[in-house]
């Protein structure tokens, strides 16, 4: 049953696929949100910059960091929340900052995947995890 309190984000019956699609674009203060394709060039120019300014993070080839930056993406979508979700206790005891260990685990896994694609330590992740989600919340603003 549907929530009649909450009629401003509900889909209407009926509404296609592409009006349901185009609804989920649009924040509540009618701005649009960022498509999949600028969460991947912010995503890939967080790493560069990482790269850049992290010591120990290293990425060869635009084509290797587009790759990064999309598999960064999925990792994120598929195996981060089962991650963050084994950890709760973890991230609520420490006030959230846990996360950051998260977030960099998560950069670690997708650097053992690709060889062009290397991070030498913890604190280097840690440090590059922070370059890239500021990166990606400055774009998404």
């Amino acid at each position: 049953m549907e929530d009649p309190g909450n009629e401003k984000n509900a889909t209407p019956r009926g509404a296609t696929m592409a009006e349901t699609f185009l609804r989920a674009m649009i924040t509540e203060d009618g701005r649009r949100r960022p498509g999949f394709l600028l969460r991947l060039l912010a995503t890939a120019f967080g790493l560069w910059v990482a790269s850049s300014i992290v010591p120990g993070v290293y990425i060869h080839g635009i084509g290797n960091l587009i790759l990064a930056a999309l598999l960064i993406g999925i990792v994120n979508a598929v195996i981060r929340p089962l991650i963050v979700l084994l950890t709760l206790p973890l991230t609520i005891v420490t006030l959230g900052l846990f996360l950051l260990v998260v977030n960099a685990a998560m950069l670690g896994l997708v650097a053992k995947m690709m060889e062009s694609f290397t991070v030498d330590g913890f604190f280097h992740a840690i440090l590059a995890s922070i370059v890239v989600s500021v990166i990606g919340w400055l774009v998404s603003r």
